[in-house]
């Protein structure tokens, strides 16, 4: 009746503010956990032990450090996130001689000399948030190692420190058998779960065909091994009657298959698919014990809570998603049928309903998911389950070169069968980031239609589902634009959209160990729906505003290319005019003059017009000598809503007289957070708002949003827009 309805509402609303309260309050402690600000850019001396498997690119390594003791006191956090440069390393030279970098391993203990800084990324629409990562994993800060460390202890006595130290002799092992081997990495992955050695076509061949579940250590692996040794056990327990009068065969196996599980998860690294497993095998073994049958539901349903307990912020992360939506997937595919389908047609049907079921989450994380990935799954799952990883972990505990080298040539023949499926033009479905509430009406059809049939509304479902395919995100109407300026570090890279057209003004800097193209400008397009650029115009040639076209131009295309070099497209001179849908383009920079002169001297500057008048200008670095140039051109074309103030910010560039033409409501500032520059200038800053300029500034505010209306030009920082309260802390 009514009264059990009651209670079931209240133990409802007391669930949710239980688990309110525990992710509130487990937040608080971790963000309590912090770097003083004033500690920021200063020479610390720091003692600690390597916490994490360091990871080496050749240019730097880089790994956790859990601290013990800080010369300098309080204010710093228990984990940090340290790299430790090679000199000449991507470029990097010391002004002072540098010692070599050490071998470090698992478990020692070292005195450093560290700078550090308060966790910060990249704050765009659809880009990976860098600050959610190191909040998930509790590194509450980031920095680099400066001079010589002392080495204090070669281990330490902590139980996890010692699994790191075994995780990296498997790893040096495997390096050793196959120093040359292309696809080691992935081997290395699937052993000890360190990922870092995957190349990234490889990556991109994994992303295309759907598999990258393979070479992360899931629940999937650790069900297989403990399927594997308790069966074992169980088949070697029965042939002694005297082990079967004590114990019986089906406890025994449950117990060794357990332990198998426990240890390969141990070894993989406790990630959050391999918790979810655990759970689920400790619930199963348990009712085996207690001769109790659990249901499956109810199994992953406790696996849920106990993840979330442990970790609340385990949502922050794809595995999170894709592990329980997949599991789900299997349990609605297993019951509710009269006749169920056996054999290799259900194998089929159960691989077709998880890549359903995982189509709004796919889009939600990674705005795409693969075509190919039922057919890629069908021989990449069983390679992997029954050769590759059998292969891998055999040689992990019995090191042979020759079980290596199996590993790795089936591990090469499914890469190649993968490779030539991720090559086919229908193999990745890739799509805008839809709003909630359609990722909300399509999760609800793709249950639906893995339902049995029969099941009422299945119809509604596909409706829903095409509805899903063909959305579209809304443009700016004929006449408008709207421009986002990229949070991409110390560079520039603004993307300006019109109703039917997308223009990219720089693509940003190169990192050390790639560029903003990839990280930041490919998947922003992707999200926002951007299927191929119409244009790209490159200021000038230095690495912070050209540094991603190459990215760009490979993933997404350009079909013209504006610039002052000789590879563009078209030369970039001012003059140059065009209209898309009723906004005007107009190049306003360089132009004659003298013939010896700076490069930053030399940016394409473009202002952007809508019909209303609202107008945007790009300067690129121009200096003093190209705005007293534009000034005494024609200033009053200078005159514009909005601006992005010339080279970042710096003393060299907003000249007095500039700032008076161009009279900005709004002033953006593209820099690097705490970047060595010095950039914006404070004086720059006061000069642009005393012209009454609201400054804005991408390390701060994030991506800024810049959209013309009938109310004129508004902006809005996306951390602002898109509020966590991790970012900036």
């Amino acid at each position: 009746g009514w009264r059990a309805h009651a209670a079931r509402g209240l133990c409802l609303v007391a669930a949710c503010v239980a688990g309110y309260g525990w992710a509130a309050w487990r937040a608080e402690l971790r963000m309590a956990d912090a770097l003083d600000p004033a500690l920021e850019g200063r020479d610390l001396l720091l003692t600690g032990v390597i916490a994490s498997l360091p990871d080496d690119n050749g240019d730097n390594l880089r790994f956790v450090f859990e601290i013990e003791k800080s010369a300098d006191g309080q204010g710093v956090p228990r984990r940090v996130l340290l790299s430790w440069m090679r000199e000449g390393g991507n470029g990097f030279v010391s002004k002072r001689k540098m010692p070599p970098v050490p071998d470090l391993q698992p478990g020692e203990r070292w005195r450093l000399p560290v700078r550090l800084r308060r966790p910060h990324g990249a704050s765009v629409p659809g880009v990976f948030d860098y600050e959610a990562w190191l909040l998930e994993r509790g590194l509450r800060a980031t920095g680099y190692v400066r001079g010589e460390g002392l080495r204090l202890a070669a281990e330490s006595n902590s139980f996890m420190r010692g699994i790191d130290r075994l995780r990296g002799r498997i790893r040096r092992g495997f390096e050793q058998a196959l120093p040359d081997a292309p696809h080691r990495g992935i081997l290395v992955a699937l052993a000890v779960g360190d990922q870092n050695g995957i190349e990234k076509d490889q990556w991109e061949i994994l992303r295309r065909t759907g598999v990258q579940h393979l070479v992360a250590i899931s629940g999937l692996h650790i069900s297989l091994i403990a399927v594997a040794v308790g069966g074992l056990c169980m088949l070697a327990w029965r042939r002694f009657s005297w082990l079967v009068l004590r114990c019986p065969a089906r406890l025994a196996g449950a117990v060794t298959g357990l332990a198998a599980a426990v240890g390969y998860a141990l070894l993989a690294g406790l990630g959050i698919p391999v918790q979810r497993a655990l759970v689920m095998l400790t619930v199963l073994a348990l009712s085996m014990i207690a001769r109790r049958e659990t249901g499956a539901r109810n199994v992953l349903a406790l696996a849920l809570a106990a993840v979330l307990v442990f970790d609340p912020w385990a949502p922050l992360t794809a595995g999170f998603w894709l592990s329980f939506i997949a599991v789900a997937a299997i349990l609605l595919m297993a019951g509710g049928r009269v006749r169920p389908v056996r054999g290799w047609r259900a194998a089929a049907r159960l691989q077709l309903a998880i890549t359903l079921v995982t189509i709004p989450a796919l889009a939600a994380l990674f705005q795409g998911f693969s075509l190919a990935s039922p057919l890629a799954n069908a021989f990449a799952i069983p390679m992997v389950n029954f050769a590759i990883a059998p292969l891998t972990l055999l040689a992990a505990l019995w090191p042979a070169g020759w079980l290596l080298d199996l590993a790795h040539g089936a591990t090469a023949w499914m890469m190649d069968g993968l490779q030539w499926l991720a090559a086919l033009p229908f193999a990745l479905y890739e799509q805008a980031l839809p709003p909630p509430w359609l990722l909300a009406s399509s999760a609800v059809a793709v249950v639906l239609l893995v339902l049995p049939r029969g099941t009422p509304g299945r119809l509604a479902a596909l409706a829903l589902l095409g509805g899903f395919f063909l959305w579209q995100p809304t443009r700016p109407d004929p006449g408008e634009f709207h421009a986002a300026v990229l949070d991409v570090g110390q560079g520039l890279a603004v993307h300006v959209q019109t109703a039917h057209h997308d223009l990219l003004y720089d693509s940003g800097p190169a990192y050390r160990t790639s560029d903003a193209g990839e990280r930041i400008v490919v998947p922003y397009l992707r999200a926002v729906g951007v299927e191929r650029l119409d244009a790209a115009m490159i200021s000038h040639d230095d690495a912070d505003h050209a540094g991603g076209l190459e990215s760009v131009r490979a993933r997404v295309g350009i079909k013209e290319i504006f610039a002052g070099d000789g590879d563009a497209s078209t030369p970039c001179v001012a003059g140059l005019r065009w209209q898309w849908d009723g906004v005007e383009f107009a190049v306003l920079a360089p132009s004659d003059l003298p013939e010896k002169r700076r490069e930053n001297e030399d940016s394409c500057v473009l202002r952007v017009r809508a019909t209303g008048g609202t107008s945007l200008l790009l300067t690129g670095d121009i200096g003093h000598e190209t705005e007293a140039f534009l000034v005494r051109r024609n200033a009053a074309a200078l005159n514009s809503t909005a601006i992005v103030a010339p080279h970042h910010g710096s003393r060299t560039s907003s000249s007095p007289a500039f700032v008076e033409a161009v009279r900005p409501g709004i002033a953006v500032f593209s820099s690097g957070y705490r970047n060595r520059y010095g950039h914006p200038h404070p004086q720059v800053l006061e000069r642009w708002a005393g012209a009454g300029a609201q400054n804005l500034r991408t390390d701060e505010s994030g991506a800024v949003m810049l959209d013309t209306g009938t109310g004129g030009m508004k902006a809005e920082g996306w951390r602002a827009r898109h509020p966590r309260y991790w970012h900036g802390r």
